[in-house]
């Protein structure tokens, strides 16, 4: 009695163990929740979000973000279309009141050059990863698998301030020289800004100059006018006034004329 009970006890215990699902990113996987059927409510998490939920006797069906708009359930299993490197991680199948937890590997590996290498040639291996744990690099030689080990732990990344509006370029000791676009003068204004400055301030000069010569001859043509206008009055014949007034004589005349006879 006791052997069935300790071998009922470790299969349920390697049943909530859940499954490790493969995938490559842009490809699809599908996570098997490992219950085949369910009478009230199936639902899917990755970690404490929400990939979705249905409702088998009301009919309600709701969907999270991000993973779960991308993402559909074939029977009880979740799919996921075009897998991401984020992805990766713990998800939990409840159906009813039973639970199932399983883990994605999201991993992609390259050679660096893709073309085919020649003998004698260098080549860079890339395995690009986003889990913890142990990694296996098999390979075959002679007709025999040999195996390497490698442990890899994953640091998260920390949170990073936005950067500001306004940037300069610094230049690391030993980088590359800074671009004919990214050299900067003094007062680290860059070389087209000092030619505007110049070619402004040649703006500015011929201008002034153009404004003092203008006054200067707007001068001249009055004093010019000012001597026409007096050479044209000491041409002209002077007037005097004459009055029509009678003569003393006419007067002593017109008295006489006018005294009465003794």
């Amino acid at each position: 009695m006791k052997t069935i009970v300790w071998f009922v006890l470790v299969l349920s215990a390697l049943s909530a163990a859940g499954k490790v699902i493969q995938g490559k990113p842009g490809q699809k996987a599908t996570i098997e929740c490992g219950f085949s059927d369910y009478t009230g409510t199936l639902s899917w998490h990755r970690g404490s979000e929400l990939i979705t939920i249905i409702n088998k006797k009301n009919g309600i069906h709701l969907k999270g973000q991000d993973i779960g708009k991308r993402s559909s359930l074939k029977d009880t299993s979740l799919v996921i279309n075009n897998v991401m490197e984020k992805d990766a991680g713990q998800f939990t199948c409840k159906a009813d009141r039973t639970t199932q937890e399983h883990t994605l590997l999201v991993v992609s590996v390259s050679v660096s050059p893709p073309s085919e290498l020649q003998q004698g040639s260098k080549a860079t291996l890339k395995c690009q990863l986003s889990h913890n744990g142990s990694w296996v690099c098999s390979f075959l030689h002679a007709g025999e698998t040999y195996n390497e080990t490698l442990n890899i732990k994953v640091k998260e990344l920390a949170t990073t301030t936005s950067p500001s509006k306004t940037s300069k370029n610094i230049t690391q000791p030993g980088g590359p020289p800074p671009t004919s676009n990214d050299v900067l003068g003094p007062l680290g204004l860059s070389w087209w800004m000092w030619v505007a400055v110049g070619v402004g301030g040649l703006v500015v000069v011929f201008l002034m100059v153009l404004v003092i010569a203008l006054c200067r001859r707007i001068k001249r043509r009055k004093r010019r006018l000012l001597k026409i206008r007096n050479a044209a009055q000491q041409l002209k014949p002077r007037q005097y006034c004459q009055c029509d007034q009678p003569t003393a004589a006419a007067k002593l005349q017109q008295g006489r004329r006018g005294e009465k006879p003794c």
